[in-house]
């Protein structure tokens, strides 16, 4: 697979996910591994926080350019490096995040290869990187018109996509697509992709990747044969003894049943999939831990205006899960998350995703 100037061995990118669950370890052995690993820029104030200038109030990250730590994304996209040399690496940084562009500017500066957005339309996103030419944009859709707007709006930058991530409603943590559609035949991924690519021979030689509840060989197999150039997939590295997430994040997804995985209401105003534990109950009987924004994490939650009016603010939530609290954590995962039985290294989960179980 080739996105911009990088040649990635085999088809697979490794979704990002934040907090902390794809920093460092994950994805510089992913991309060590051949396939292409993702750090997530989503709160890197949580990331060694007392060896950074990171201002914390109660543990947490305190506004924008704390939860979003330069330094901290620097020294993960390092580390990262030590352990994958000079493969191809990307970092995910979404689209609704307050300081987007800064936070852009921040990754090409530490160096990364390929930068990953969803969450929104990132209309404006090449005009952040126009100083780094060699950083290959891969933006994240749930349709072809999504896909169509976005090149529109890139003419004037000169500049088409160097690939494109299609997402469907099977994935973790945010969906594109209401509570309803996530249910509906003429949404689902593999109903979805060829669209984006007839749309895609329209604007270049664009190579398309698939992505939203995607486990095995099989899997990628199926959509190499739609037309596909490789498949993203994110819920199965947390299986891995790499994977930046606390442990107790792991163990929520070996003892998680399929029926346990569900779509919540989110502050940003789409369903998103994770599951269900003490937290959903706790915000059921509205004893949830009290909202006060403090990291000002994404613009469409209004400062914590729309957290109150769900019950729970996404950044705290995904911070208590990285520190390991099943209490009062949010675990967000893909449909699959209940196949992870046991932990494997990543070496092993890539020879299972390339040569079969």
């Amino acid at each position: 697979m080739r996105i911009g100037k990088y040649d990635i061995k085999h088809p697979i990118i490794q979704g990002g996910m934040g907090v902390g669950i794809s920093w460092d370890r994950l994805a510089g052995s992913v991309s060590k591994e051949g396939a292409l690993g993702v750090i997530s820029a989503v709160g890197t104030g949580y990331y060694k926080s007392d060896e950074f200038s990171i201002k914390t109030k109660k543990n947490k990250p305190v506004d924008v350019l704390n939860f979003y730590s330069k330094e901290a994304l620097s020294t993960i996209i390092k580390n990262a490096r030590k352990i994958c040399g000079d493969a191809p690496l990307a970092c995910n940084i979404l689209h609704a995040i307050n300081d987007y562009g800064r936070v852009v500017k921040d990754a090409c500066e530490a160096g990364i290869n390929i930068i990953i957005t969803g969450a929104g339309l990132p209309t404006n996103m090449p005009e952040f990187t126009k100083d780094f030419p060699d950083v290959a944009l891969v933006p994240i859709v749930s349709s072809a018109r999504a896909l169509k707007l976005i090149c529109k709006k890139w003419k004037r930058f000169n500049k088409i996509p160097d690939a494109i991530i299609v997402e469907g409603p099977k994935s973790g943590g945010h969906q594109g697509f209401t509570y309803e559609q996530c249910f509906q035949e003429e949404f689902q991924l593999e109903n979805i992709v060829g669209p984006v690519i007839e749309e895609a021979k329209k604007w270049g030689d664009i190579p398309i990747i698939a992505a939203g509840g995607i486990w095995d060989k099989n899997d990628i197999d199926k959509f190499l044969a739609l037309g596909c150039d490789g498949v993203q997939m994110a819920t199965r590295f947390i299986g891995t003894h790499e994977c930046d997430a606390d442990m107790n994040m792991k163990k929520v997804l070996i003892d998680a049943k399929e029926e346990d995985i569900q779509l919540m209401k989110s502050p940003v105003g789409l369903p998103a999939r994770a599951v269900m534990t003490n937290l959903q109950k706790t915000i059921e009987e509205k004893t949830a831990p009290k909202v006060a924004c403090i990291s000002n994490c994404v613009a469409p939650c209004n400062r914590g205006q729309e957290a109150k009016m769900v019950g729970y603010c996404i950044a705290d939530r995904l911070g208590a899960a990285y520190q390991g609290d099943m209490d009062t954590g949010l675990f967000f995962t893909g449909t699959n998350g209940y196949k992870i039985d046991k932990i494997i290294s990543v070496h092993e989960l890539i020879e299972k995703l390339t040569k079969g179980e």
